[in-house]
């Protein structure tokens, strides 16, 4: 007789897929560094230069993971100009009560509430671990869903605290920033330096650097956002599921789905690639094809939702 998986099983597949994908960031970094470099060098060198590069890389990352890890809740939260609202805030107690119902129901502990002064139709979850996590919700998504909705809503943030998705994306959004920043100054290297030449008056530092840019290039323009994305994709999918177990009500999340659709722009976001994956649904109206959403299609989670 099959087994019946249960919401836990797939958390568990979800959680190893994921470690998978995560562990292809370095490994697709490395390779692309060896590989831009060995174009212009025997392979020996090419090796030693990847090492020489990936090494301070990877330390950079660390230390700025371990800022990220402290500090990366309150960067999200004020990226998204984001207010917090308490208990006993009058204008807002009716959504405190929503949250703090729905995460009852999840058997979680209470987030901290934001409310993001935007009329896109919008929200997400950032925090460490369930114990300090933040919910934010935009003023549009208040006022446009119904209960119901927003609970839907709501449980499928919870949903993301819970599946420790929070940790995960606020890791990916400030560590994938610092091949950015290398990248960034790359450039600037190899525009105003790298001037060793070899016997033959070629300019191998500057040849090398570029090498380098253009590995570092590759991997934050189409190796990292596909990553990101494949990474992101498989967690929305989840987080659906989990939301619509929680409120045992998975058209109310497909009717509120319904309506962010195509309302979902958020200004203070749009212009923030790596915080769309921690979004309910892409926080820009600007065109993009399936391949590099940061969501899977809307139409094929309210299908989900609604055949459950």
């Amino acid at each position: 007789m099959k087994k019946i998986k249960t919401v836990y099983d797939h958390i568990r597949s979800n959680n190893i897929k994921t470690a998978i994908l995560v562990m292809m960031f370095p490994i697709s970094f490395i390779a692309l560094v060896f590989l831009f470099c060995w174009i212009i060098m025997p392979a020996g060198d090419a090796a030693v230069t990847t090492a020489q590069v990936a090494i301070p890389t990877f330390i950079v990352c660390m230390v700025w993971m371990i800022i990220s890890w402290a500090f990366g809740d309150s960067m999200m939260m004020s990226a998204a100009g984001a207010q917090q609202i308490r208990d006993d805030d009058a204008a807002h107690k009716k959504i405190f009560r929503l949250v703090e119902n729905v995460a009852l129901a999840a058997g979680l502990p209470t987030p901290r509430v934001y409310i993001i002064p935007d009329d896109g139709l919008n929200a997400f979850a950032t925090g460490r671990t369930p114990a300090d996590a933040s919910v934010a919700l935009t003023r549009g998504i208040i006022n446009k869903l119904d209960d119901d909705e927003l609970q839907g809503v709501i449980a499928h943030e919870m949903s993301h605290i819970g599946n420790r998705d929070i940790r995960l994306d606020m890791l990916l959004i400030t560590g994938v920033g610092v091949t950015v920043f290398a990248a960034d100054i790359l450039a600037r290297m190899a525009i105003y330096g790298g001037n060793s030449r070899d016997d033959n008056g070629k300019n191998n530092t500057g040849l090398v650097i570029l090498m380098v840019w253009l590995a570092f290039t590759v991997f934050n323009v189409i190796v990292s956002p596909l990553l990101q994305l494949a990474v992101s994709r498989k967690r929305e999918f989840a987080a659906d599921a989990c939301g619509a177990q929680i409120t045992r009500n998975p058209r109310a999340l497909a009717s509120a789905l319904r309506k962010i659709s195509g309302h979902a722009d958020v200004k203070s976001l749009a212009n923030s690639r790596s915080m769309a994956i921690a979004c309910i649904a892409e926080p820009s109206k600007a065109f993009m094809s399936d391949l590099f959403s940061t969501h899977p299609s809307t139409a094929e989670r309210i299908r989900r939702l609604e055949s459950m």
